[in-house]
């Protein structure tokens, strides 16, 4: 890759340098920064880089192959990139296409661009999830390593004493292994029932359902509330809405802004 230029003479119209490259400043205010003259103050304070390096006023960038970071976090700044959060109902398949033929949540969201889920909810579990076409971002958030938190309201059988907590809390034997220590508090009880607040941060295949089952505590209905720092009470389900720049440089902020190998995760 051909490193951008780090000065110039000034772009000679619409902010597009001679060689291609668009003034830093347009850049971070097209990301949600802020006005041009506030991105201009970032990079005069020695806070914006670009592929590791301080950024200096009058630098261009190539929004498609540069790396540019804000106080360490990594901005999205190529184009076309979107972000979509949605409150999957139930009797969904995440996935992009099902050969059975079910709706799935691809299904919801506009059609161009092509987005995919970042990790999984199981078909009868509902709640948000995070659409994109980010590859680097989507990539650290299903990470292991990254351990961003999932919250989940189980709807579960019977009322879990102090011993069933505190299994959920200090890590649950199942077939595949030890659980790690997660948050667990209960919220509701019933005549029939409990609700259970569940923050976990690993992604193994239903892991929510299978915790509780083997505390004895089945789940009739489970809902993811949080991920990572989204949430919103306010989508109904089927319903979805674009990220705001905040949310998304939040994401960023959550997986250490550093891109990794992945493997697949299938949440709940």
């Amino acid at each position: 890759m051909t490193a951008p230029a780090e000065e110039g003479p000034p772009a000679r119209s619409g902010d597009v340098a001679p060689d291609g490259g668009e003034r830093l400043q347009k850049v971070l205010a097209r990301a949600g920064l802020g006005s041009r003259r506030a991105c201009e103050e970032l990079i005069d304070e020695g806070r914006v880089r670009v592929n590791g390096e301080v950024a200096t006023l009058g630098r261009r960038v190539d929004p498609e192959h540069d790396r540019v970071t804000v106080d360490g976090v990594t901005l999205p700044v190529r184009p076309g990139l979107v972000y979509y959060l949605l409150n999957k109902p139930a009797k969904v398949v995440t996935t992009a296409h099902d050969p059975q033929g079910r709706a799935t949540v691809v299904d919801l969201v506009p059609d161009e661009p092509r987005v995919f889920p970042v990790g999984r909810l199981d078909w009868d579990t509902e709640g948000l999830l995070l659409l994109t076409n980010d590859g680097e971002l989507a990539h650290g958030l299903t990470h292991p390593s990254r351990g961003v938190p999932k919250t989940y309201l189980a709807e579960v059988a019977g009322v879990p004493g102090k011993a069933a907590l505190r299994r959920l809390r200090d890590g649950v034997d199942l077939e595949d292994g030890r659980t790690a220590p997660a948050r667990a508090r209960l919220t509701q009880t019933t005549p029939t029932g409990a609700a259970l607040e569940i923050v976990i941060h690993e992604g193994r295949n239903r892991q929510v359902r299978r915790m509780c089952e083997a505390v004895g505590h089945p789940v009739r209905r489970l809902v993811r509330t949080r991920f990572g720092p989204l949430r919103d009470h306010s989508l109904a389900p089927g319903e979805w809405r674009p990220l705001k720049s905040a949310e998304i440089q939040a994401l960023y902020a959550a997986v250490g802004a550093q891109s990794a190998d992945t493997e697949e995760e299938n949440d709940a």
